[in-house]
């Protein structure tokens, strides 16, 4: 369960989705002044160069956030945008921020990350990657780290679960996860990255989800029309969805994918 790097995916259609909407999340927590917690299970190594030998390698990226950006589907206001344009004036033209990178650049002075990673190639990038105040590193399971945590100082705040789904049971597992994390942490909001593949393995654990009476409960799922890519698309679910964000994430998804 090693051997995913995201390198050779960075960029994509499915990180457009999944960064655009976790960007709206957070400009969504943000918007008051209380601190927050950003916490991952499967974080990568943080930061992605989209001309990276990897990268080049699928050119998954060019459908992806560069044809997105390209088109200028969504306004320069945008956080995600802002997010992206932010990592690249540091970092290079082809810089492209994973997840936690995106919350490094849009998070506050006040606001602690803790950021999990377990392939130990990846976990020392991200370490290269994620520094500064308030940045917790740990090389740990993501399944297991997640929940020893909870709950985090400060207490509000939302925790993103992306495993690779590298096996079967991972829907499963991720799934299950969703449900520990909210019953030790109930206030916090829940970001889930699931893969649309032909077995059509997400059905019965999102079911599960669908039917747990989970607050704020919110799930999209977009299709990915003459992709390259082996995923049919992508899929999210949030729990405690912050106020006033659904029509963003809905605004956002229209933008970069038509009607849902």
């Amino acid at each position: 369960m090693l051997s995913y790097q995201h390198g050779y995916h960075a960029g994509n259609l499915a990180d457009l989705h999944k960064h655009a909407a976790l960007a709206v999340l957070l400009a969504a927590l943000t918007a008051k002044d209380r601190p927050l917690s950003y916490l991952e299970s499967h974080a990568g190594r943080g930061l992605y160069d989209l001309a990276a030998p990897e990268a080049l390698k699928t050119g998954e990226a060019a459908e992806g956030v560069e044809a997105a950006l390209a088109r200028v589907a969504l306004p320069d206001d945008h956080p995600w945008v802002r997010a992206v344009r932010a990592t690249r004036a540091a970092q290079g033209p082809t810089a492209y921020p994973g997840s936690p990178a995106i919350a490094q650049a849009l998070l506050r002075p006040g606001d602690r990350l803790h950021l999990m990673e377990l392939h130990p190639r990846e976990h020392a990038a991200l370490r290269r990657t994620m520094r500064g105040a308030g940045v917790q590193i740990h090389r740990r399971d993501g399944y297991e780290g997640l929940p020893a945590l909870l709950p985090p100082t400060p207490r509000r705040g939302i925790a993103v679960i992306d495993p690779s789904y590298e096996i079967k049971d991972e829907y499963a597992r991720a799934a299950g996860l969703v449900l520990d994390v909210h019953r030790k942490w109930p206030e916090g909001t829940l970001l889930l990255w699931y893969p649309l593949l032909e077995a059509g393995l997400h059905r019965d654990p999102l079911n599960i989800l669908d039917a747990a009476g989970l607050p704020g409960l919110w799930r999209e799922e977009v299709r990915f029309a003459g992709s390259r890519l082996r995923l049919l698309g992508s899929g999210l679910v949030c729990v405690n969805l912050p106020y006033g964000a659904e029509a963003a994430l809905k605004a956002t998804s229209a933008a970069l994918f038509g009607a849902i």
